[in-house]
């Protein structure tokens, strides 16, 4: 029920996703109330980019913060990660152009950041309570934030490939259900799609290493297999985990997504925010959050 962030610096290293390139980043402990900020020397000139939805820039096959001209892409793992293990406050100084791949999952951020451990802080936590339901569509794609007694999230996928088909799960979060059905579960790509996402720059340092790879008869080409029989639709989960997380406070409600991504991961949270009686802000130690959950 109380702010958290870390005991001590950790620095984590690896190669972007889609960038290729080496890149590192160094978490450090913040003071209550600061929230998850990205740091980048442009020059001699510090930039910070709050970790917040509206400094979103770009969601394509990843989410992309920026400010000043200077962004962090594919920012959503290790975001997720945060909130999965209930980290409100933390600065991350960021050395390259995104945030390392890792194996394509939350795990590594995970281990990583609990070799350091979380310090309980002594202010409240707040949340942002769904009181009516906000949805957004384009097409088969949707994604609402509805009023629940527990943070939940809940998706549905469909693709034309015999490894995943049609997939859904649900699951209540906290940080041990995010921890044991949802953080290992990694990104996946089609192989027959590589060569293209790398002519528009995108997927440059992708490999069996950091994502699952499916061939075009649902081969699944990594050589351990999946970690779970629906890894997919578990991912798209962390996914929205670590994208919703940019509204600022954990969300008390549930989220629906349906064959959706990142765009709509950030349209239906900026739906929510421009219709204030659709949601209140309360802190842990109110007995209106205490009935809640």
């Amino acid at each position: 029920m109380f702010q958290k962030t870390i005991r001590s610096a950790c620095q984590i290293k690896g190669i972007g996703l889609h960038s290729g390139e080496d890149t590192s980043i160094t978490l450090l402990p913040a003071a209550e109330h600061t929230g998850i900020v990205f740091s980048v020397m442009r020059g001699d000139h510090e930039v910070e980019i709050p970790a917040r939805c509206e400094n979103v820039v770009r969601t394509t096959m990843s989410t992309t913060l920026g400010r000043e001209g200077v962004e962090v892409g594919t920012v959503e793992h290790l975001m997720a990660a945060l909130s999965g293990l209930e980290i409100d406050n933390v600065r991350i100084k960021v050395e390259g152009p995104e945030i390392p791949a890792m194996d394509g999952s939350a795990l590594p951020f995970i281990s990583r950041i609990m070799e350091v451990g979380r310090r309980v802080q002594s202010a409240p936590r707040s949340y942002i309570k769904v009181l009516k339901p906000v949805v957004v569509e384009d097409g088969e794609r949707v994604a609402g934030l509805f009023p629940a007694h527990l943070p939940t999230y809940s998706f549905l996928i469909e693709f034309d490939n015999a490894a995943i088909r049609t997939q859904s799960y649900k699951v209540h979060l906290n940080a041990q259900t995010f921890v044991a059905h949802l953080a290992k579960a990694r990104t996946f790509g089609f192989m027959a799609e590589v060569e293209l996402l790398k002519s528009r720059g995108l997927a440059r340092g992708a490999g069996l290493e950091n994502a699952v790879g499916l061939g075009p008869d649902g081969t699944v080409l990594n050589p351990g297999g999946l970690r779970y029989d629906n890894e997919f639709v578990r991912h798209k989960i962390l996914d929205a985990v670590g994208d919703l997380s940019l509204i600022g406070n954990p969300i008390l409600g549930e989220y629906r997504g349906i064959k959706s991504g990142h765009e709509m991961n950030l349209r239906v949270q900026k739906a929510l925010m421009a219709q204030p009686g659709s949601w209140e802000m309360v802190t842990a130690n109110t007995a209106q959050v205490a009935q809640a959950v």
